[in-house]
């Protein structure tokens, strides 16, 4: 069913901005010494204002990423500039190649429309299926799903 209505969505569902991000570490050690401003930097982000959700990934041999996902886009950027992140990004990358060699960053938003079914309905709870899939960039309308 499409909606715009995600408030019986879990936290992630919620969210309009969503961040991922990953950084190749130079070895073990980086890995380690990231812990020192890790914890502290995820307590802070989650009694931040607009902080949804967030999980960590892992790549042999030493790559570590992160999916969070906050509020609005404003909430994501305040958490950028926090302090602990501020850190943790200055100690990766002011000291050339010495603790990490690689990393990326994306932002992304939420279209206001999206899909809901099932516990996470938010409108009347009937289950409905849609009549159509939504458009693609370069169609006006969706072609009908077929059942």
């Amino acid at each position: 069913m499409r909606t715009t209505d995600f408030s019986a969505a879990p936290p992630q569902g919620r969210a309009d901005a969503m961040f991922i991000g990953a950084t190749k570490y130079t070895g073990p050690l980086a890995m380690w010494h990231t812990i020192r401003t890790w914890f502290p930097m995820v307590r802070q982000m989650k009694r931040m204002s607009g902080y949804r959700w967030h999980t960590v990934y892992y790549r042999f041999p030493y790559t570590i990423g992160t999916i969070a996902f906050f509020e609005d886009q404003d909430a994501m950027l305040k958490f950028a500039r926090s302090r602990h992140h501020r850190d943790l990004m200055c100690w990766l990358t002011d000291e050339g190649a010495t603790n990490a060699t690689a990393g990326f960053i994306r932002l992304f938003t939420a279209q206001p429309h999206g899909y809901s079914n099932g516990t996470w309905r938010a409108e009347d709870g009937t289950m409905s299926h849609m009549p159509t899939w939504t458009p693609l960039s370069t169609e006006t309308t969706g072609p009908r799903v077929h059942r």
